[in-house]
């Protein structure tokens, strides 16, 4: 049984996956620029992607990568799977629950997630799981926009927020970086653009 809040975040996106992409794309051209290049090309081997949504990623990884995938909505897992139909990559989709992977310990080389760690309810328990199913070693790898370095922008965000997690579930003012840091990752690159609104980021989880 899904709490609450994962229930309204999934009925969210269900409503959400016709219009996704196009709905999105103004903000990736404005903001996320390479962003799913960058964190996706630093993926290899075994590779499972937290939140797919509509597949955006899918072109980006590099050849050889073994790609599974979750995402809570079915309706997104529905153009995900075309999108990778169309792509001619074979990528083993599944309806699950970031805060609750269903896969074993350490079971993947490397774990994605882009623009979703501002959406999920538990940030903290998502990440935790993230680490869970890493293999010792294994990279972290997040793009997502966080509360900005400029003041202007940080004061906006905080009058906007209540309203955008009201309405959208999204959370303005979330850095996962610092999350990461806690969970004991080793960071390895990370860059902020856009006057900090987006961050991008390569961690290792210890041996």
């Amino acid at each position: 049984m899904r709490n609450p809040e994962t229930e309204r975040t999934r009925r969210i996106w269900e409503k959400t996956a016709p219009h996704y992409d196009r709905g999105i794309s103004p903000f990736e051209r404005l903001l996320v620029g390479d962003g799913r290049r960058w964190v996706c090309s630093r993926a290899a081997s075994d590779v499972l992607e937290v939140a797919v949504g509509t597949g955006r990623n899918f072109p980006f990884y590099p050849a050889g990568v073994s790609l599974s995938a979750v995402d809570i909505s079915p309706a997104m897992l529905a153009v995900a799977r075309e999108r990778a139909g169309s792509l001619g990559m074979r990528v083993n989709l599944a309806e699950a629950d970031a805060q609750a992977l269903p896969f074993e310990d350490e079971s993947f080389d490397a774990v994605v997630s882009t623009l979703a760690m501002c959406s999920i309810p538990d940030e903290r328990l998502a990440l935790r799981e993230m680490k869970r199913v890493l293999r010792s070693g294994g990279r972290l790898l997040l793009l997502d926009h966080v509360r900005s370095t400029s003041p202007v922008v940080f004061s906006l965000q905080r009058v906007l927020e209540p309203l955008s997690v009201r309405f959208a579930g999204d959370h303005l003012l979330r850095r996962p970086l610092e999350r990461v840091v806690e969970l004991g990752f080793s960071v390895e690159e990370s860059r902020r653009c856009r006057k900090g609104i987006v961050e991008m980021l390569a961690a290792r989880k210890p041996v």
